[in-house]
């Protein structure tokens, strides 16, 4: 593991949060992952495959771009890593095909996945298609309604889409789902999890595939800036994959402030929001221990957001120490915030993110900057699946 105190223990915990909290039909599964995950993804044929097709099949390096009529608007040097260049549209994928390769060397012959917006599911059907494996998604049945060109794109990859049903019909009723397939077929199915959330070792191995985003930022940094370190990194927080593999490399670099940026809906309190570290307290959910909204007896609140990606009641363990810690500062941005700022971003530099990524440009309005600040915002996915929701936003 490492030294850090940001970083996973051996017991599989940050700080208080993190471990397994897993029904006894997982062990095997978890064991296994737990005892062989760092050793394949250290392994040289390991890295070598996964690297060249982050580069021929991914894309990658993404572009670090000076984002100057943004820059112009807050005062400050902002720019903006380009994971919805990435194929697939989103940063998803660089875990996605981190974790294939990790079931391919572990024997496993199914994949299944959860997905909120699409793009977690879209790019496990996208490498599950690129290895020749079966794949089933669960997805909220509500998000099958308003992620509908994702749905098709999976289906279209080879992919099963499954509706989950009950509580919300949202991301935390499709992991239920998922974790529940798991349990019945745990011997020759892997489980991609979408973000740094689950039993321990998920936060750790898909922060550690998602890593790639800061370890390029920092030469791109350099580069642009004469310096590796920003001043800020910003990003949207769900589960908080692309925010974790944003501030991976700079978790120890205590010059560098961390902002992560989460959901309010249609109000901090109003009833139809996803900031969990405003509304939660420590809690179990999917498999460990970490901060959820829920009522006094225990119960998971619904969250809500417009945002598919970030309608989640909980946060990664990693993330709910980063904020326990202060490490992190955490801002929320409502629905309405979101969507403005997703148009402005489209109207100044021409490029449409996706809504997840619009509530963390929303933070850059709450903000206060020096004229030599560098910002880098995580610009984690395009908006092309969002395309219908900032149409019914604008007629509004």
């Amino acid at each position: 593991m490492s030294n850090s105190r940001y970083q996973v223990n051996e017991r599989g915990f940050y700080g208080n949060f993190g471990g397994a909290y897993i029904p006894e039909m997982l062990y095997p599964n978890i064991k296994e992952l737990r005892e062989r995950y760092l050793d394949i993804i250290n392994e040289s044929s390991f890295q070598e495959e996964f690297q060249q097709l982050l580069r021929d099949y991914v894309g990658r390096p993404s572009p670090l771009y000076f984002a100057k009529r943004l820059s112009e608007r807050y005062g400050a040097k902002i720019y903006l890593k380009r994971e919805d260049l990435n194929h697939t549209g989103a940063h998803k994928v660089n875990n996605t095909l981190g974790q294939i390769l990790l079931a391919k060397r572990l024997g496993k012959e199914k994949i299944i996945a959860e997905t909120g917006a699409g793009q977690h599911g879209v790019a496990t059907a996208t490498v599950c298609a690129l290895m020749g494996m079966e794949c089933i998604v669960y997805m909220g049945e509500i998000d099958i309604e308003r992620q509908r060109p994702n749905v098709e794109r999976m289906k279209l990859l080879g992919t099963k889409v499954v509706a989950a049903t009950c509580g919300s019909k949202t991301l935390k009723d499709a992991t239920n789902e998922a974790m529940r397939h798991w349990i019945n077929h745990p011997t020759d199915t892997h489980y991609i999890i979408g973000s740094v959330v689950g039993p321990h070792p998920f936060p750790d191995m898909v922060a550690r595939f998602q890593a790639v985003i800061s370890e390029e930022m920092r030469w791109q940094l350099k580069e642009k800036t004469g310096s590796e370190n920003p001043d800020y990194i910003v990003a949207c927080v769900g589960g908080g994959s692309n925010a974790m593999g944003a501030f991976y490399h700079y978790l120890d670099e205590l010059d560098v402030q961390l902002i992560g940026v989460e959901a309010a809906g249609l109000g901090l309190y109003s009833g139809e929001s996803a900031a969990t570290t405003q509304l939660g307290k420590a809690g179990i959910l999917h498999g460990s221990k970490t901060l959820l909204m829920q009522t006094e007896d225990g119960q998971v609140v619904e969250p809500y957001s417009i945002s598919a990606g970030l309608d989640y009641p909980g946060i990664g363990p990693v993330h709910a120490h980063l904020y326990e810690t202060t490490r992190a500062a955490f801002y929320s941005v409502t629905d309405a915030e979101a969507m403005e700022a997703g148009l402005l971003l489209s109207r100044t530099e021409g490029i449409i993110p996706a809504i997840e990524t619009a509530h963390a440009l929303g933070a850059l309005e709450k903000m206060e900057f020096e004229p030599n600040d560098v910002v880098v915002l995580n610009l984690s996915g395009r908006g092309d699946k969002d395309l219908q929701t900032y149409i019914r936003y604008k007629k509004t």
